[in-house]
């Protein structure tokens, strides 16, 4: 297969389960303006640099993401983007300074084909794992609501898998609720640890890290 096409074909897998949390894991999000102007935020990068978010979750001090990003190479800016951007918001508003975050993100690639619906649960079961709420889609801020409600939150583009749960809308938002609430416990030890990328042999494979985040190989690179 040529490179170009190897390259595209990553590509087209590869997508990065994003973290963060509040500096010594203090809370960050505080009422529903911090919130709602985190998602403004997502809302807006997301637009301007061609990512798909379809899995996300933001708890009180820290937040979790799973992305698709047309140029891998621009995670890092775009991330720091979004960062600052609430930090000189959260200075501003509660008249406080210094670290917010507890460092630079984590990034974890996940091969589509296997682990996106996998890792979006875990995601979304995360305020059920902190005992906020009995049902992943009783939380406000994440996206479990889009798929079992149809809540537009400005922020979800809808799993490309979304349409293996049933033939219609109703029937595919009740057989998603179901998957959310049959939890895999094995699954989700896959995605505690950031620093392992989850995938096939193959696509492990085409993954180079550089500066801290994995990303396609380029043509001619050595393995190491």
């Amino acid at each position: 297969m040529p490179y170009l096409a190897r390259t595209h074909q990553l590509k087209q897998s590869l997508l990065y389960h994003i973290f963060n949390r509040g500096n010594a894991r203090n809370e960050i999000f505080h009422d529903r303006e911090d919130y709602e102007y985190w998602i403004v935020l997502l809302d807006r990068y997301s637009i301007a640099h061609d990512i798909w978010i379809y899995h996300w979750v933001i708890m009180p001090n820290h937040y979790h993401l799973l992305i698709e990003i047309g140029e891998p190479e621009k995670i890092s800016s775009v991330m720091a983007g979004i960062g600052r951007s609430y930090v000189y918001y959260y200075h501003r508003k509660y008249k406080t300074s210094g670290h917010l975050w507890e460092g630079r993100f984590k990034s974890q690639p996940i091969q589509k084909e296997m682990y996106l619906l996998a890792c979006g649960r875990y995601i979304e079961r995360t305020p059920v794992k902190a005992k906020l709420v009995k049902l992943a889609e009783g939380y406000r801020y994440s996206s479990a609501r889009y798929y079992v409600y149809g809540m537009d939150d400005r922020v979800t583009r809808e799993d490309p898998l979304f349409g293996t749960f049933g033939k219609g809308l109703s029937e595919q938002r009740e057989g998603y609720k179901q998957f959310l609430e049959t939890f895999d416990s094995e699954d989700a030890v896959l995605f505690e640890n950031l620093e392992d990328p989850q995938g096939s042999k193959e696509f492990l494979n085409r993954l180079v890290k550089e500066n801290g985040l994995f990303l396609p190989r380029r043509q001619g690179r050595p393995r190491k």
